[in-house]
């Protein structure tokens, strides 16, 4: 599932743009201000970022300048016409911006057009002998079907689409099971074990430290 943040003070347009990429097929999760949006990047994996300029406390710039190294595309969505304002954002690293009032049409065809570029929705995933197919949501392995549940399935995903990086424990249940991470479970332990064993994979998904896993790239 792709996860995509909007930040937008005007709880209205932002409740828009979530009803309309929801219906695109993406995963949405509204911030209404800066600090709330650095909140939930500090705290999930967002595949895109639709962000406005024109914010109270920390505006859509100030938020795209601590973000830059993190490698999330960023669509910036915004009032703001002036060459100089679009100039700023695509200099700060922004990917598109497009100007209020938009076409819903619009703004989901910029970013399907920005994460096929970023290697997020493509049909298939290559790690070494094993290709997965995300519009048939299958998995084979040296040309052999692979049978996964689809808790099992969303977590190989997850990997996949992050190789090389941390990923914690929390992040890892709230992508694939959804609500907070509950104290004391194993469930992610549990079912990544047993990915582990199916793909024989015993040293491609390690456990970092106590937080959270990586897959190994090579």
């Amino acid at each position: 599932m792709i996860n995509i943040l909007i930040v937008d003070d005007e709880k209205p347009i932002a409740d828009l743009l979530k009803m309309g990429m929801t219906k695109a097929g993406y995963n949405c999760v509204c911030a209404y201000d800066g600090n709330d949006a650095l909140e939930k990047i500090e705290k999930h994996l967002f595949d895109l970022i639709l962000l406005d300029v024109m914010m109270p406390g920390i505006d859509g710039f100030e938020l795209m300048e601590y973000i830059r190294d993190m490698n999330i595309p960023v669509v910036f969505l915004t009032a703001k016409c002036a060459l100089d304002d679009k100039l700023k954002g695509l200099r700060l690293g922004a990917e598109d911006y497009i100007v209020k009032p938009f076409e819903m049409l619009e703004v989901a065809a910029r970013v399907e057009g920005i994460l096929r570029r970023h290697g997020k929705l493509q049909d298939t995933i290559n790690i070494d002998s094993l290709v997965i197919n995300t519009s048939a949501m299958t998995v084979q392995q040296d040309g052999q079907e692979i049978n996964l549940t689809k808790k099992e399935y969303d977590l190989l995903l997850i990997f996949a689409r992050n190789p090389g990086i941390v990923l914690y424990k929390q992040t890892i249940y709230e992508q694939v099971w959804g609500g907070e991470y509950p104290e004391n479970t194993r469930t992610v332990e549990l079912h990544i074990q047993r990915l582990k064993k199916k793909l024989g994979w015993t040293d491609k998904i390690k456990p970092v430290y106590t937080v959270g896993y990586r897959l190994v790239v090579n």
